[in-house]
C-alpha cells in the first residue's frame, strides 16, 4: 500500500445544522470519525485538507486533537462559504477588511489556536448564479490569495458556475496553478469539465461516493477521458464528508470508501497505478507545495 495519499476536500467537523434545520448536518462525532481516520492511515492517507471555514462550524482544536489521535496531518482553511451560510459581518465589512482577516489567519494563525490556515476556501457560488455577496467574497478571497500566494479552493453548486469561477479568479490575479474549482464531478457535463481544465486550473472530483448526486461510474469514465486528453495532473480527489449519515456507523460510505472502493474501480476502468498516484500523491503535493 502506497503512503502519502491526500484527501483534498473534506470536513473533519462541520456544523450547517442551523441553516439546514437538520441535526445530521452537525458532524461532531469524534470517536466515530477517529476510528475511520485510523483506518485511512492504514490505507496510506497521511494528509487531509479540511475546508471548513468561518461560519461553517470550524473547530481547529478539534482537528488538532484528531491529528494527534490518528497520525494524519489535517490542514486548516480560512474564508467564508456561500449564501445563506455567510457570517453576518461579511455583509457589513469591506472587501479589504475581509481579505485582511483571511491574510491574518494564514500569516499569524487562527485566533487563540496558533494554527495557521493553509488554504483559502471553500468559498462558492449558488446554483447557476453568482449572488452579490458571493461576488464580494470572491473579491476578498482573491485579494487575500494574491497577497499571500495561498491556494484557493472553491465550491460549485452541482458543478454550476465553474468556468465563471475560474475566469473570475484568474482575472483577479490568482495564478491558475493555485486554484482548485470544486465539485466538478457533479456537473456530469464532460464539455464543461474539459473547458475548465483548459483554463489551466485544478479541479476537484471531490464528491466520490455520493452516487445519489452523480454515479461513480461517470467519475471513473470521465477520469479516463481526462487522462487520455492529458489533464490528469490537474485533478484531485476527495469525498466531501459533511454529515453523520455519511459515516459507516450510520449507513454511509465512510471516509475509506474512496481508497477501498473507488480506486479499485479506476483500475477496472483502465487507469494505471501510476495515474492513481498522480491523483492521490503527486497532484496534492504540487498544489500544496509540500509532501504529505
Amino acid at each position: 500500500m502506497k503512503k502519502g495519499y491526500t484527501l483534498m476536500h473534506e470536513h473533519i467537523t462541520i456544523d450547517l445544522s442551523g441553516i439546514k434545520n437538520d441535526e445530521d448536518c452537525r458532524l461532531d462525532c469524534f470517536e466515530e470519525s477517529q476510528k475511520e481516520l485510523c483506518r485511512l492511515y492504514q490505507l496510506g492517507v497521511r494528509r487531509i485538507l479540511d475546508v471548513t471555514n468561518i461560519g461553517m462550524g470550524r473547530n481547529s482544536n478539534y482537528c488538532r486533537l484528531m491529528e494527534e489521535k490518528t497520525g494524519i496531518q489535517i490542514l486548516s482553511a480560512t474564508g467564508f462559504y456561500k449564501e445563506p451560510f455567510l457570517p453576518e459581518f461579511v455583509y457589513t465589512m469591506s472587501v479589504r477588511e475581509l481579505a485582511r482577516l483571511a491574510v491574518k489567519e494564514i500569516s499569524e494563525g487562527i485566533v487563540n489556536t496558533g494554527i495557521k490556515a493553509s488554504v483559502i476556501g471553500e468559498f462558492g457560488t449558488s446554483k447557476d448564479t453568482f449572488t452579490e455577496m458571493e461576488r464580494k467574497v470572491f473579491d476578498s478571497m482573491a485579494l487575500a490569495a494574491v497577497q499571500t500566494g495561498a491556494v484557493v479552493t472553491t465550491h460549485t453548486t452541482l458543478g454550476t458556475m465553474a468556468l465563471e469561477q475560474a475566469e473570475y479568479l484568474k482575472a483577479e490575479g490568482v495564478k491558475p496553478e493555485n486554484i482548485i474549482i470544486g465539485h466538478l464531478d457533479l456537473s456530469q457535463n464532460p464539455d464543461t469539465i474539459i473547458s475548465v481544465l483548459k483554463e489551466g486550473v485544478n479541479i476537484g472530483f471531490d464528491t466520490v461516493g455520493k452516487n445519489n448526486y452523480c454515479p461513480d461510474t461517470f467519475r471513473a469514465q470521465m477520469l479516463k477521458r481526462i487522462a487520455k486528453e492529458g489533464y490528469l495532473d490537474q485533478v484531485v480527489l476527495s469525498m466531501d464528508i459533511t454529515r453523520k449519515s455519511h459515516l459507516k456507523k450510520w449507513g454511509g460510505p465512510g471516509y475509506a470508501y474512496l481508497i477501498e472502493t473507488f480506486l479499485p474501480m479506476l483500475l477496472e476502468y483502465g487507469l494505471s497505478e501510476d495515474q492513481i498516484e498522480q491523483l492521490m500523491i503527486h497532484n496534492p503535493n504540487r498544489i500544496l507545495k509540500q509532501e504529505a
